[in-house]
């Protein structure tokens, strides 16, 4: 073999390493650009959620919100009713009571319960 083709196959191998460097390098350079690129589609995903998932939250607190207000409001129309029964049913509990403690029924005139004759000598003077 002559020196020639011994410097051609050197020259040969030295490029063919040159090119598989230069692949090699290319190859990395593709692979640093995917990662940076679902790196980013990532964080962008994730931004979305994050500003998907404050708006569920800040929605469901306004509803939340609103139901409690419905609610209370509810309530104190209920609590209202009630407070009005029960002082509607104020006087029947205290003729009821005097009743009960008396044994006289309550005729709606006042005063006049102890002298309807049935009772005249019981001697009720001022309760």
């Amino acid at each position: 073999m002559s020196l020639e083709m011994i410097n051609l196959i050197c020259s040969a191998e030295e490029d063919a390493l040159e090119s598989k460097r230069l692949a090699e390098k290319q190859a990395a350079d593709i692979i640093n650009d995917a990662h940076k690129a679902g790196r980013s589609g990532v964080e962008e995903t994730l931004a979305r959620a994050d500003s998907e998932i404050a708006h569920l939250i800040r929605a469901a607190n306004q509803k939340a919100t609103e139901e409690a207000a419905a609610l209370a409001s509810a309530t104190a129309n209920r609590l209202a009713a009630m407070r009005a029964r029960a002082e509607r049913r104020v006087g029947d509990a205290a003729t009821f009571i005097f009743e009960s403690i008396t044994g006289l029924q309550n005729t709606g005139n006042s005063g006049s319960s102890g002298s309807s004759g049935s009772s005249g000598s019981s001697g009720s003077s001022g309760l």
